[in-house]
């Protein structure tokens, strides 16, 4: 006899396991309840970047909570235990989309320079952002009028080559 009429009747707890055997070279095997799981392409073994399609396939997208072991080639091991997520019973209504009015785009102030390494960050001062020198050593700033203020000049300086080019403003 219940106790508790109004309580449904409890439903028996199903867990998947899953075992993750890492190799020194970074390739995985994978078991999924005793049973080993191939990867997709067979001429390339798993490795650790597939963690998260491995789980979500184990646990059918999360529908069921799994039991993940890993064992390491150095001979440690972890376990983590990853929750199933609880389904909605009904799926929220999408909202009608808020029709916005774009921001107006501000019209940007562009400073150039050549002579710096390829790749290197570049300092745009009066300092109010950062750039990156392109491929064959240019520079190029884009810089909001507002955020510089009254300045007359703006200095790109690069952090590796110490090349510094000075540009009026106006």
């Amino acid at each position: 006899m219940r106790r508790h009429a109004n309580l449904p009747e409890p439903v028996p707890v199903s867990m998947r396991t899953v075992i993750l055997d890492i190799h020194a070279d970074g390739s995985m095997t994978v078991m999924i309840d005793g049973t080993v799981y191939p990867p997709d392409d067979d001429q390339r073994p798993w490795s650790r970047a597939a963690f998260p399609q491995i789980i979500d396939h184990a646990s059918q997208e999360r529908a069921v909570p799994v039991r993940v072991e890993v064992h390491e080639a150095d001979g440690t091991s972890f376990t983590e235990l990853v929750a199933a997520q609880p389904r909605r019973a009904d799926p929220a209504p999408e909202p009608a989309p808020k029709t916005r009015r774009p921001k107006a785009v501000p019209a940007l102030i562009e400073v150039t320079g050549e002579g710096f390494v390829a790749g290197e960050d570049i300092a745009c001062t009066v300092l109010v952002s950062d750039t990156d020198a392109a491929g064959d050593g240019t520079a190029r700033g884009l810089l909001d009028p507002r955020r510089v203020g009254d300045a007359g000049e703006v200095l790109l300086v690069g952090r590796v080559s110490g090349t510094v080019v000075a540009r009026r403003l106006r």
